[in-house]
């Protein structure tokens, strides 16, 4: 794209009074904003700052475009100053009735801290025209004295962005925490202005912006080789060698449910499971096999029976078989089933010590994810709509593409006829049933959890060819596209009842007003946009292709497009998760990956393509291996005992806790195998078959 710049530059006062004046500092300046091109005009009422100490910046105005602005202010101070916070605030010139911003700033209190910007931008738009604010990444490439921070209060329409060091409160928001120091010299701080007010960036506020930045920093660091480079191969053979092989007693389960013998990877293990670890073991969580939305035993096998197709291994294809086997086991209750198996636990001492340990899986139970509203008992867990719909459409992905089990097909069809007599007028399936009653219990009766659903009836249409199935699915679809994609209303069970449970009572189905915006999570946001894209292949109804990729670009906005300095892993093309969490690098990236490539093909747009290749490779830079050099410094530093023993050993994101450091804060100390190194594994096999090996080149 050929940019018009032009560069005008307000010194305002001469150079040497700006280091010697003194002025109040309370004082706030005006930015001069008469040189704006006439496209902002009745974007933009005031840009406000403050000094640093009693030192004025000059201004600098880059006018990229009539619709993007470049501002920087240039403090050149005469020695070194501490303040606690600088602010620079933006009046819009009109009454936005859209918000988008990173992540929640819900009270006075709290800011958007630097770790979360991944493709930074405050967006606010009216039916007119939008604005939108992103700071100048290409400074903070440059390690800046002050973390720089953003935040949005919707009644009072103001924008801000700022200088300040910050704590986390809560999982995961941040606060505003004193000590920011300013060393003698020059100090930059800038960031665009971009707006907008053709009918289709209101339509989808995100495109510009996630083009700017992958054409400005993304696109350069995957040409030159990023988050990882060369052939993806050689992680994928160390994640089986180390579950099936190094790592295989912790890892690899194998039992008999009514004399048949099942098995699968186990949910989680940690880092004093590992061979080379000398302590006792203390296992984190309860023993267990997941079929959830994230934990997928069956998910992980069929990329497993896909690898071992291709390499003619009959050991891991017969892994691959067992896990399917315990799938099919799972009870079903009226075509509802169960999507959890675990053992009892135990709590034993070791020289006055507690260690967590397995009873067995002779104790083993039936139940369901804990990740809900209701009961942390897993043994007590409602059905879980979602849960069940993606187990559902994996066993119709490996009837339709792996093996013609019957079986498969058979189950999956007995759900869905269950399926379709809990949805309700409007086109939503509920979010879970009580596992006595089966009745919809009281959360996301209405929520974007529907799109699983949505995918998995489509699929079953393919293949049965029932009108039933096609019919729900639309309907669902159309009550999503109604009630949800646009009011921004992205809230799943991971939204609320997760590790990061912030506003469980009170946010659940309300904006919250601050930020005029719901607690979100991108996980809805992604089966909304795989939904979609079915709805187009089976009706091409144009439609849910532009809500598709409405919705895709939403989720992108949640994908690193650079590499932050302060971020001691290779970032470009990771996923957070939520607009109240931490997480770089997530392991949903390795779903999300085929998507946004299918996305990429479909409309032609190299962008999409480069983004869902990105997000795969991301999916395997935090492994444990030499192929990932920066990755393995932060994990020895961490864990030194770990060696060639541990190659695969993958956590399942990074900087989790909002905070990161050079000396390995933000590394973790699990990995979960089905939300992780399997499930990476697993997308590079489906990848690999679906558009072939030369899609890595």
């Amino acid at each position: 794209m050929r940019k018009r710049i032009i560069y005008i530059v307000l010194l305002g006062n001469m150079l040497s009074l700006l280091a010697l004046t003194k002025i109040n500092a309370t004082e706030r300046l005006n930015l001069d904003i008469s040189s704006f091109p006439k496209e902002f005009k009745h974007i933009i009422h005031n840009i406000e700052f403050d000094l640093l100490g009693t030192i004025q910046p000059s201004q600098e105005i880059k006018i990229v475009e009539n619709n993007l602005i470049h501002v920087k202010l240039i403090f050149n101070l005469p020695k070194e100053i501490k303040q606690d916070d600088w602010q620079l605030t933006i009046t819009p010139a009109f009454t936005p009735t859209f918000h988008w911003a990173p992540h929640i700033s819900p009270y006075e209190k709290n800011i958007i801290d630097q770790h979360v910007f991944r493709a930074p931008a405050m967006i606010v738009q009216n039916v007119k025209q939008g604005l939108v604010v992103m700071p100048d990444i290409a400074i903070m490439q440059g390690e800046t004295p002050s973390r720089w921070y953003l935040d949005m209060n919707a009644p009072q329409n103001v924008l801000t962005l700022g200088m300040s060091e910050s704590f986390v409160s809560d999982h995961v928001i941040y606060e505003r925490a004193p000590g920011a120091t300013y060393p003698k010299g020059k100090v930059e701080f800038g960031f665009y202005l971009m707006n907008y007010n053709k009918k289709s960036d209101l339509d989808n506020p995100f495109r510009r912006p996630l083009d700017f930045y992958w054409s400005n920093w993304g696109h350069k660091l995957y040409e030159d080789g990023n988050p990882i480079k060369g052939d993806l191969e050689p992680y994928i053979k160390h994640t089986y060698n180390w579950a099936f092989n190094t790592w295989k007693h912790a890892v690899w389960q194998e039992f008999v449910i009514d004399d048949k013998k099942v098995g699968a990877p186990v949910f989680i293990v940690n880092i004093t499971q590992s061979p080379n670890y000398t302590e006792p073991v203390n296992e984190r969580e309860f023993r267990s096999i997941w079929n959830q939305a994230w934990f997928s035993s069956l998910r992980s096998a069929s990329g497993l029976y896909r690898y071992a197709r291709r390499t003619g291994d009959n050991t891991l294809l017969e892994k691959a078989n067992l896990t399917k086997e315990l799938a099919l086991a799972a009870p079903v209750k009226e075509g509802f089933f169960y999507c959890l198996i675990g053992t009892e636990m135990e709590t034993i001492e070791i020289e006055n010590k507690p260690y967590n340990r397995s009873k067995g899986w002779n104790t083993y139970y039936w139940g369901n994810s804990n990740r809900n509203p209701y009961t942390w008992d897993a043994r007590k867990a409602p059905f879980h709509i979602l849960d069940m719909s993606w187990t559902a459409t994996l066993m119709l992905r490996w009837y339709d593409e792996l093996e013609k089990d019957q079986r498969l097909l058979d189950y999956a069809r007995r759900y869905a006829d269950a399926l379709l007599t809990k949805q309700d007028t409007r086109g939503f399936f509920p979010g879970w049933l009580d596992i006595e009653t089966l009745q919809p219990m009281e959360h996301l009766n209405d929520s974007p959890e529907t799109s699983m659903s949505v995918t998995f009836l489509l699929k079953l249409w393919e293949l049965t060819k029932d009108r039933k199935y096609r019919i729900a699915a639309l309907k669902a679809m159309d009550a999503i596209c109604k009630d949800i994609i646009y009011e921004g209303r992205w809230e799943d069970f991971e939204t609320y009842w997760s590790c990061s449970r912030l506003g469980n009572l009170d946010w659940v189905g309300k904006k919250i007003k601050r930020n005029n915006m719901y607690k979100q999570c991108n996980f809805s946001i992604y089966w909304t946009t795989e939904a979609l894209l079915e709805c187009y292949k089976q009706t091409k109804n144009k439609k849910y292709l532009f809500l598709g990729q409405r919705t895709l670009d939403e989720l992108l906005m949640t994908q690193s497009a650079w590499q932050p300095p302060y971020i001691y892993v290779n970032g470009l093309g990771g996923f957070g998760v939520m607009n109240a969490d931490g997480e770089w690098n997530d392991s949903r990236q390795s779903l999300f990956a085929e998507t946004i490539i299918e996305y990429g093909k479909l409309l032609k747009k190299e962008e999409y393509i480069e983004r869902g290749l990105a997000a795969l490779r991301a999916s395997f830079s935090m492994m444990y291996c030499p192929q990932n050099p920066i990755a393995k410094e932060q994990w020895e530093k961490v864990w030194p005992f770990f060696n060639e023993k541990d190659y695969g050993f993958t956590m399942e994101n990074y900087g989790h806790g909002g905070q990161t450091s050079k000396d390995g804060i933000g590394i973790g100390e699990f990995t979960i195998y089905d939300w992780g190194n399997g499930a990476a594994a697993e997308a590079y096999n489906r990848i690999r078959d679906k558009f072939g090996a030369d899609i890595f080149e």
